[in-house]
């Protein structure tokens, strides 16, 4: 696979933080006999890490750039065929990396969940990574793999039964168990604080399709909220009893299957309406857990800016854990359904599930068959550059390999 001078089939970029450590773990087991480089700011972290991954990573080579080295960083992207960034938060981070794969024609896949910083590369660097054939994968691990190829699958099996568009569908986190990474946290708050101090930021945050590659084209389909309570019976017959309130990375995954339907020419349909919510359970607790829920992420988001800038500078982030984490392994677990009803009035769910931390080793796992799936597919027919999400970059072959990685995806038809 060293064809135009590229000797390495891999970079991890942030190999040394803690979800870049599983990620280099599942390439070890995985992925023997592919030449994969581990790459950092820090000579001794990256060399200690090789050493812990044992004789699978022996031969791997370290490559050392900083992040605001760009001479470097485009250097490393042009010596691989795909860049894998384990940085975060992106948004402060990420756009060195994604500028040095486009300008040098490299695949590139991350774990970003971020509005501001997934617009920022499509703003920046769409176009180019056109012209140079990079394919700019975004969301790739546990945000935003179940609600992308959840979406593509009922496209496939709706088409396939001649059952007609997507209209109304929902995704619904049914069982979930797992850590919050550190820098998740991180994530949370920055974009608290920069979504209170720039209007701009948050205009982007408030558009329902501020990821579209063609926002003028957009159908209207009135409101849209992101984080509502409602009843199960609201979704589907099939959750009658149970309670739904908001998750909060809907305000994210939301976007991200948006610009998969626009990027494909709206083909899951112009009437397509996609929502994302958390089930509370079927308790007399719910309605009211439900209810909260939604009030919370909403207040974060609108107020949390404020409230921020009220504290003295840093402080609620050196409250924040380090990098360190906690992967409960297999104990962890989710589970995910997706509901919708075509033009022509069928019902269909997907189901997604997998054993392993969603925070932790699920999302390595998700981001090791991404950038597995990015190397095998470099050069096929009819691949395009450019900015893009899982379910256009990778589709029906990442659909194909998920089950040999331990994921869990079904459809069926219901009544």
């Amino acid at each position: 696979m060293g064809a135009g001078g590229r000797e390495l089939d891999i970079v991890l970029y942030g190999a040394t933080g803690f979800v870049g450590g599983l990620v280099a773990e599942y390439l070890a087991t995985a992925a023997p006999g592919l030449r994969i480089a581990l790459a950092g700011r820090a000579p001794s972290r990256l060399e200690a890490l090789r050493s812990r991954l044992g004789a699978p990573a022996r031969h791997w080579p370290t490559v050392v750039a900083e992040i605001d080295d760009q001479p470097a960083l485009r250097a490393m992207a042009a010596r691989a065929h795909v860049v894998v960034s384990a940085v975060g938060p992106y948004r402060r981070c990420g756009l060195p990396i994604v500028a040095a794969c486009a300008a040098s024609g490299t695949d590139y896949a991350d774990l970003a969940g971020e509005v501001p910083f997934v617009h920022a590369s499509i703003t920046r660097h769409h176009d180019e990574a056109v012209a140079s054939g990079a394919r700019l994968v975004h969301s790739c691990g546990f945000d935003s793999i179940p609600s992308d190829l959840n979406v593509l699958a009922l496209h496939r099996r709706a088409g396939a039964d001649g059952a007609g568009e997507l209209a109304e569908t929902t995704f619904v986190l049914r069982t979930y168990s797992g850590g919050c990474s550190a820098g998740s946290l991180h994530t949370m708050v920055d974009l608290m604080r920069v979504a209170g101090d720039d209007p701009t930021i948050r205009a982007i945050l408030d558009d329902p399709y501020s990821l579209s590659p063609d926002r003028a084209h957009e159908p209207d389909l009135g409101p849209q909220p992101d984080v509502e309570a409602r009843s199960g019976s609201e979704i589907a017959p099939e959750l009658t009893g149970l309670w739904t309130g908001g998750y909060l990375m809907a305000l994210y995954n939301t976007r991200c299957v948006r610009r998969s339907n626009a990027l494909q020419g709206w083909a899951y349909g112009r009437g397509f309406r996609y929502t994302e919510a958390l089930s509370t359970g079927s308790t007399l607790a719910a309605p009211m857990l439900a209810a909260f829920g939604g009030l919370a992420i909403t207040g974060a988001a609108r107020l949390g800016g404020a409230y921020l800038r009220m504290l003295p500078a840093g402080l609620l982030e050196s409250m924040l854990p380090a990098g360190a984490g906690y992967d409960q392994g297999d104990r962890g677990y989710y589970k995910v359904e997706t509901y919708t009803t075509t033009t022509r009035g069928h019902r269909y769910v997907a189901t997604m599930s997998q054993r392993g931390d969603p925070g932790y080793s699920a999302t390595a796992t998700l981001i090791g068959v991404c950038a597995l799936t990015l190397l095998r597919g470099r050069g096929q027919p009819g691949a395009r550059g450019g900015v893009l999400t899982p379910a256009v970059a990778l589709g029906d072959a990442l659909l194909e390999v998920l089950p040999a990685a331990g994921v869990s995806l079904t459809t069926a038809q219901l009544a």
